[in-house]
This record gives structure tokens, sequence and C-alpha cells, in this order.
């Protein structure tokens, strides 16, 4: 793993926080972004070298949707930088961690995305991401 590329967090009025946050961080977000197949909106920040993710579902069915429900708003996830997440899954899965999905798929910010189940990582959530060339 290269760095913390993100932190992802759960909202329940994307625009709210964007107001929120940017207040916050003292700049305005620098893109938005929906990700159908995940059900969410994402608003993304920079904040010096390091980057946050706010996610907003946009249908009821969405993981976000259902974590606000179980824990509120909040940290959702982590995100990890990886130069090759292909070997990255298979490195982590013969570590015994347990992989939500062994094929990765087009996430947010043009990333490859794959995810690690909390069971496994002491309750966070881990997101592994790799930039799309």
């Amino acid at each position: 793993m290269k760095k913390i590329e993100h932190i992802g967090i759960a909202v329940k009025d994307i625009e709210a926080s964007n107001e929120l946050f940017s207040k916050l961080y003292g700049k305005p977000h620098y893109k938005t972004e929906a990700v159908e197949s995940e059900g969410v909106k994402t608003s993304f920040f920079e904040v010096g070298p390091n980057k946050i993710e706010l996610l907003e579902a946009i249908n009821p069915e969405s993981p976000i949707a259902k974590f606000i429900e179980k824990k509120g708003e909040g940290i959702h996830h982590i995100a990890f930088a990886v130069s090759d997440i292909k070997a990255e899954i298979k490195r982590l899965k013969s570590e015994g961690f347990i992989v939500l999905n062994e094929t990765p798929k087009k996430g947010a910010d043009n990333k490859l995305v794959a995810f690690l189940h909390p069971k496994s990582t002491n309750g966070v959530l881990i997101e592994l991401c790799q930039e799309i060339e």
C-alpha cells in the first residue's frame, strides 16, 4: 500500500455537508460524482496532501443508506492507494482478510476499487484504490 488515498464519510445531505465541510476546510469541494453501481453521490475535498470523500445514498438499498440507518452519519471507510489492485487482493486474501469483491470495480474519482470486510479488519471498512490509466 502506498498511502491513505482518502477517508470516506457517510452523510444524509451532501449539499448541506458540502457547505459545512467547505467552512471547516476553508475551501470548496473540487468534484461531485454519482456512482450508480454503489447507489451513491460523492463529493471530494482536498485537505493538504489528503482527500475526504463525502457519500450520500441515492437509493434506499445503497450500502451508505444502510450504514446511516444502523450507525448514523460518520466515518464510513479508509481508502488506501495501491499500485496493483489485483495483486493486492490476492496478497490480502492469502493473509486471511475477507475480500468483499475479488474483481475490482469502477469507483469514484477515476479509480478501480475493492473492499475488505470490516470483520477481518477490526471493524474498519477498508477500500483499495488504483488509479485507472
